[in-house]
């Protein structure tokens, strides 16, 4: 049996916390990222972006940037969108999720801009 490896995170350190499923796996490229918006439009998902400080990435409440991108099947607009919310706030956290109009959920959720703690 392989060995656990144990993350080293702690709520003081702000640089190890780990946030969903995606931060334990090393940072997306861009070409990965747009496959994962690729993957959402697929789905028929409707993309939707968030941010919050690095302090508050544990709540349970982010920001919606703008509404939900509702039937948006263009990747290059859903990224342009990514990329602003990321330039209007770039300390804090971004994250993309996919909302599932059928499951009433998020279908995917991923942090694809990590901000810096102030």
């Amino acid at each position: 049996m392989s060995e656990m490896q144990d993350y080293k995170s702690s709520l003081t350190d702000v640089s190890s916390r780990k946030f969903e499923t995606f931060s334990y796996l090393p940072e997306m490229d861009s070409d990965q990222i747009r496959k994962q918006i690729e993957y959402i439009v697929s789905k028929g998902w409707n993309p939707g972006i968030e941010h919050t400080e690095p302090q508050n990435a544990f709540s349970n409440y982010w920001y919606m940037w703008k509404l939900p991108m509702f039937g948006e099947t263009d990747v290059d607009a859903i990224l342009a969108e990514c990329e602003a919310c990321h330039q209007a706030h770039p300390n804090n956290h971004v994250r993309l999720l996919g909302f599932d109009n059928y499951a009433q959920s998020a279908g995917a959720s991923m942090v694809i801009y990590c901000g810096s703690p102030t």
